[in-house]
């Protein structure tokens, strides 16, 4: 089993009309034991801006203190929040820095611009940035993932629209992983408000 399954995880961006939606399983398991059932993987940065963490549990939370510690330097140095371009390159930089011995994480970027316009991005353990319009995955049931995503996307979704396609999408895909599942957390954001919300997923 390779160090990034070792946990389980699903994690998927969509991006909307002015909005995106980022959503995760919520099992922490080691292997086939489950663990914890209300873990939580996507972090929140400031209000237009989140990150998911998949792979490795330990590596991931590490790296988001790292990241939280680096986006306050930012904040009092430019009396502003980051973008999350920018975001996406510091992540890129943190994990090359570490590339002989990485975090065996994979992120999920999603943020509003400045100009209301949602960006997305995935990237490797060592930072390989992969931008995408529509959207990205990753984790253990990212197989799963695309082709659930690939056949419910439309460009341009309502915030509620966004909400049940990457909702549908990530039970569906959920249930074909035996590592990831225990219901999903969906947050779903536009340039006025944040929404985020728990789903109830099949229990076994």
């Amino acid at each position: 089993m390779s160090i990034f399954e070792y946990n389980g995880s699903a994690l998927i961006a969509m991006v909307g009309k002015n909005c995106f939606a980022i959503a995760s399983d919520r099992r922490l398991g080691v292997q086939l034991q489950t663990v914890a059932t209300d873990f939580q993987r996507i972090y929140k940065i400031h209000d237009k801006l989140l990150i998911g963490l998949s792979g490795l549990a330990t590596d991931a939370q590490t790296l988001y203190q790292r990241l939280v510690f680096r986006h306050k330097l930012y904040q009092l140095r430019e009396e502003r929040d980051m973008r999350p371009e920018t975001f996406a390159s510091l992540v890129s930089a943190i994990l090359y820095e570490k590339r002989f011995g990485p975090y065996f994480c994979q992120p999920v970027i999603a943020g509003l611009s400045d100009e209301d316009k949602p960006f997305i991005c995935t990237m490797d353990s060592i930072g390989a940035k992969e931008l995408a319009k529509d959207f990205v995955v990753a984790g253990t049931a990212s197989e799963s993932l695309y082709g659930a995503c690939e056949a419910m996307f439309k460009p341009d979704m309502e915030p509620e629209e966004l909400f049940e396609t990457v909702s549908q999408a990530l039970l569906s895909s959920v249930d074909r992983d035996c590592l990831s599942g225990w219901g999903g957390h969906v947050y779903v954001v536009t340039p006025t408000e944040v929404k985020e919300r728990i789903l109830k997923g099949r229990m076994d």
